[in-house]
């Protein structure tokens, strides 16, 4: 039986990996703690690992952030795997727009009483989904910390990794409006997939994920 660590997004918990089929593996779900302000992804990605025990040969799957965060994991740690769902390896695969929210970062003018409020982006931002996805995404953010939400949005736009660690397994959609499948190297595309395919292409990802699991 394999460890295997689940990682959310921003603005999410564990509830994001709800169709994800990992049956017969011992699942450890990595809930955010809260960061200090002079953390980075990496630094983060360091205290994930003390605090939940994440050593060698473990596999971390993650979703969005959560997959950048694996990514950090995995050059510190050596898993058995990482694993990326909807999210990016390095910086060179980060869209375009991100250079410019680093220089122009308005996020941080937003007040953190009105993170937890955003719910009504969820759609436009993260492609089509069902009425109860969309609730359930908006109650997910509205459960997240509005501390952890403001610096996560730092965090990821000055992500600036340039290393791709061993044992990593990405997979991405066509019509993923945040990480554009173009700009993404090595990773296995799910035609129709959005931000959310997590939910909407679970029988795919399960079909993915059974596969290299069994590898």
């Amino acid at each position: 039986m394999s460890r295997i660590f689940l990682i959310a997004g921003l603005g999410a918990d564990e509830r994001i990996y709800e169709h994800i089929d990992l049956k017969g593996h011992e699942v450890i779900n990595v809930k955010w703690i809260e960061p200090d302000k002079k953390d980075t992804l990496s630094t983060y990605a360091q205290k994930l690992i003390y605090h939940y025990s994440i050593t060698p040969q473990s596999i971390v799957i993650g979703n969005s952030l959560g997959g950048m965060l694996t990514i950090e994991i995995a050059k510190r740690v050596e898993l058995n795997k990482a694993i990326l769902i909807s999210s990016i390896k390095t910086v060179e695969e980060a869209p375009l727009s991100f250079k410019w929210y680093r220089y122009l970062p308005l996020y941080r003018l937003l007040p953190e009483k009105w993170l937890p409020l955003m719910g009504f982006m969820v759609k436009k931002v993260m492609g089509k989904m069902s009425k109860h996805h969309q609730e359930l995404f908006i109650s997910m953010l509205k459960s997240t910390s509005p501390k952890f939400v403001k610096w996560a949005m730092g965090a990821i736009l000055h992500w600036d990794n340039q290393t791709i660690p061993k044992n990593v397994y990405h997979i991405t959609g066509d019509k993923d409006k945040i990480f554009p499948y173009k700009r993404i190297k090595g990773a296995t595309v799910v035609k129709g997939g959005t931000h959310i395919m997590i939910f909407n292409k679970a029988k795919q990802i399960n079909t993915w994920l059974k596969e290299i699991l069994e590898n």
